[in-house]
């Protein structure tokens, strides 16, 4: 449940587990414990995955312009403090909006359109490339994002996305390794907890990832679920 809270509240798993790896380098958490607190972050991170499928990007700049207003027209810690965090939650969602924008020439691309039939083939292929743009852009949460625009733009479908998501969730273990290097053994344990966890998960679901792929395509014809919203039902559910 803290691994959760605090994830949803930083919008990051990655700094919660680096939160948590530095914990127990400096003695303060057990390995024991720091396992919770990493596997509630992977809970937490899927919340932003469902405030981009409630479309909030179409309220970015208002929530920006509250956020700039407690930001620069208050004196007190307190309110300067929560005008940041509504500034980075708006700042999230407008660049997420522009990624949007930005990507839509992707569906007259022949290369691209290529690659993804690619990777509907062989999802091995989609989840190495979740996995790798994660570890270079260092957030998961980006690039589910980013599959969500793509969704959003009819640019990939569902069977090609869904490997590329679980990709991510390995990638997104990068950061909690590249932490607990120098750290102490207990640490390492920590960031490997992470990792384990992780591609566990993520192997397991790529095995049956027909049957996976059948059974959103339910969920998302039930509950009439947008594309952004579906692949925050798939990363929630997994």
């Amino acid at each position: 449940l803290a691994g959760m809270i605090v994830t949803v509240l930083i919008q990051s798993s990655s700094g919660t587990t680096v939160l948590t790896v530095g914990l127990v380098n400096a003695g303060f958490m057990t390995l024991r414990q720091s396992i919770g607190v990493i596997m509630g972050a992977n809970i937490g991170t899927t919340i932003t995955a469902f405030i981009i499928g409630f479309d909030i990007g179409a309220y970015a700049l208002p929530i920006l312009g509250i956020g700039a207003i407690l930001l620069f027209f208050f004196k007190e810690k307190r309110i300067t403090n929560i005008g940041l965090t509504i500034f980075g939650f708006g700042a999230l969602f407008f660049g997420l909006e522009l990624m949007s924008s930005g990507l839509k020439p992707l569906r007259d691309l022949q290369a691209f359109h290529d690659l993804t039939v690619s990777m509907s083939d062989n999802p091995i292929l989609g989840a190495v490339i979740g996995t790798v743009f994660t570890i270079v852009v260092q957030s998961s949460s980006a690039t589910i994002g980013i599959l969500q625009s793509l969704m959003l733009e009819d640019a990939i479908q569902l069977k090609a996305a869904l490997p590329v998501l679980f990709g991510d969730n390995i990638g997104t273990t990068i950061t909690a390794v590249l932490a607990s290097i120098g750290a102490t053994i207990a640490a390492k344990r920590a960031a490997l907890t992470h990792v384990i966890f992780n591609v566990i998960g993520a192997t397991i679901v790529i095995t049956f990832i027909h049957f996976y792929t059948i059974m959103m395509e339910h969920i998302q014809a039930a509950l009439e679920l947008n594309p952004a919203m579906t692949i925050a039902f798939a990363h929630g559910i997994f």
